[in-house]
């Protein structure tokens, strides 16, 4: 709609595609009816959403625009990179048309789904493109209306960033990331930043991992100092070009906080509710005596909450009670607020005394009055991701359970075997081994659930539970049926050492197919793990102990627990599997084959 002409008898001819369609002139109050929402035949251009670039993704951060307001774009082209949950993607566009209105500026970060450009078609005026009211809200960086107003939102909409400035937001290192601690800061105020310089180590919800930048700058500010938590998309520091005065920084007054040391109001603060005490004792002396009310429990709270007493209140229920209703009415005509805890008053000359007269034993310890010694240990992130994660498979997941007992004698005689040649693998190890070739023989359990559907997998990628000093993690050992014995436990090792270190990186330990947990090590006779989804099925290992068999000759067996989606795996595929795992490991020749045959060639 580029073209407009208007002619002798009041028309509009609009020129599209070809086409010149004839407009009778309205009067001005029905326009906005007919024509769009703008006053006057203005482009209404097609919306450009946040895309799912992964699975897993929620969010996305517009790293750079390749293409500027005006350019036209081909089918095929790339126009931008975004930063999803995994990796930078680039976002390729299908259509022929016109870049007209980039709304989601460089760095900002916004869910999937949600306006970040408008286009129009190639024949229009990509100037005179319509905005959104919605559009033009999120441009101008308004907060979410489902979040709460803050101080700083109310004192009017946050400045957005001069030119040759970019404010750096947490990133999602991992798919199921929601919060990241910095654990420290590589770069200083004032350095400069080349294109894949680390910048920052970041806990995630699984490791410390590394935050790395991908274009040149100067590290300008530190908006979240090392120790501090903070949302997915929370501002954390910014960057400028390097040509950019550092007095013209602005920093953005909406800026969110992790778990930095809290701000306490007056109200909150302990001297203020030293100071409240008196108050609240002096407004309960006033208050007038308890009635002969009958009320409950959440009655009795509520008075207590509040300082009341029962005979300031008048009571509707019958008969002669005092509703819960009638107390919180109470309360909010009289604007009456809670009273602080009450303090534990000094004893009594008379305890003492008292005490001595019912018992003989020494004196008691007193409190002094001074602060408790006990503190509250903060959850890391790993920790509340698992316990998130772990609460939503076993209140999601049927689980059911199947447990065996193997009789591991020969397992321990091929393992002192491979000792002597100077081969170390552990009971783990074996069991990893049988475990890949027991999930190729029964497909079945090689699974995952998604979406409602059983999805085969063709690889056998088998997670290990390795404990850290923050929480599990599950590094993976892929291909784990094709792989020798002593190629699995060096893997096993190497996955280890960098989980405790914090350095596994996001693709040795997301995935895997089937997952074990191995607690023999421990003492830990029998245990049920719970899954790990998507997977449908965990293996639990306990230890092994000496039994008397029916010719009352000592064994060593272990108990082996496999915990499985009754949704994916039924009962006989369960026991399939452990039948399997059982006659393999009861006859570890097999598993051995491959590294013998090695050696001997080695030997020749």
């Amino acid at each position: 709609m580029a073209n407009m002409m208007k002619c002798g008898i009041k028309l509009f001819t609009v020129k599209h595609a070809k086409r010149v369609v004839p407009r009778v002139f309205l009067p001005a109050r029905y326009q906005r009816q007919c024509f769009h929402t703008s006053w006057i035949l203005d482009v209404k251009g097609k919306e450009l959403l946040m895309p799912s670039l992964s699975p897993t993704m929620e969010n996305g951060t517009i790293v750079k625009w390749l293409k500027k307001e005006g350019d036209p774009i081909a089918p095929g082209d790339a126009i931008a990179d975004i930063q999803t949950d995994k990796a930078v993607m680039t976002l390729e566009f299908d259509d022929e048309s016109v870049l007209a209105k980039i709304i989601v500026a460089e760095g900002k970060s916004v869910k999937v789904g949600e306006l970040i450009a408008l286009t129009v078609e190639t024949d229009e005026d990509w100037k005179s493109v319509e905005m959104p009211s919605e559009a033009s809200a999120a441009a101008a960086g308004a907060p979410a209306a489902s979040s709460p107003p803050s101080a700083a939102a109310t004192a009017g909409p946050p400045e957005a960033p001069p030119p040759g400035q970019t404010n750096v937001s947490m990133p999602s290192l991992s798919p199921t990331m929601t919060t990241g601690t910095i654990v420290k800061w590589l770069k200083k105020e004032g350095d400069s930043i080349e294109a894949g310089d680390a910048i920052a180590d970041i806990q995630t919800d699984k490791a410390v991992m590394t935050f790395e930048m991908e274009e040149e700058a100067v590290f300008a500010k530190i908006l979240a100092p090392e120790g501090s938590q903070a949302e997915v998309g929370d501002l954390i520091a910014i960057i400028v070009e390097k040509d950019f005065d550092l007095s013209k920084i602005v920093v953005p007054s909406s800026l969110k906080q992790g778990s930095g040391a809290p701000t306490t109001t007056d109200a909150e603060s302990p001297a203020a509710a030293v100071a409240a005490a008196p108050a609240a004792s002096a407004t309960k002396k006033d208050q007038p005596p308890p009635s002969g009310q009958v009320y409950g429990l959440a009655v009795k709270r509520l008075l207590e909450e509040y300082g009341l007493s029962s005979g300031s209140v008048q009571g509707t229920g019958r008969p002669n009670r005092l509703l819960k209703e009638d107390v919180l009415a109470y309360i909010k005509s009289n604007n009456v607020q809670k009273v602080g805890p009450k303090s534990l008053s000094a004893p009594s000359e008379a305890a003492p005394t008292s005490a001595a007269k019912g018992s003989t034993a020494g004196p008691k310890p007193r409190w002094s009055g001074g602060p408790s010694t006990f503190t509250d240990g903060p959850v890391s992130n790993i920790r509340a991701v698992i316990a998130k994660r772990l609460g939503e498979s076993k209140s999601g997941i049927p689980h059911s359970y199947a447990s065996i007992d193997i009789n591991i004698d020969k397992l321990n005689e091929v393992r002192s075997k491979l000792r002597m040649e100077n081969v170390k693998v552990s009971v783990n190890d074996f069991i990893t081994k049988a475990a890949a070739h027991a999930l190729l023989e029964c497909p079945d359990v090689n699974t995952l659930y998604q979406n409602g559907q059983v999805i085969p997998q063709q690889k056998v990628d088998i997670s290990v539970a390795v404990s850290t000093p923050t929480g599990l993690i599950t590094p993976i050992v892929f291909n784990a049926a094709f792989k020798g014995l002593a190629d699995i436990s060096n893997d096993v090792k190497a996955l280890a050492g960098k989980a405790r270190e914090g350095k596994l990186q996001p693709q040795e330990f997301q995935g895997g197919t089937f997952t074990i947990s191995n607690l023999g090590m421990f003492g830990i006779r029998d245990f049920c793990a719970i899954i790990n989804p998507p997977q449908t099925a965990i293996l639990a290992v306990g230890t092994g102990r000496e039994i008397l068999d029916v010719s009352l000759k000592k064994s060593t067996v272990m108990t082996v627990t496999l915990s499985y989606d009754r949704r994916a795996i039924d009962e006989d595929q369960a026991a399939d599997f452990l039948a399997v795992l059982q006659a393999m490991l009861q006859d570890p020749t097999f598993l051995t084959i491959g590294r013998s045959q090695t050696l001997r060639h080695r030997r020749e």
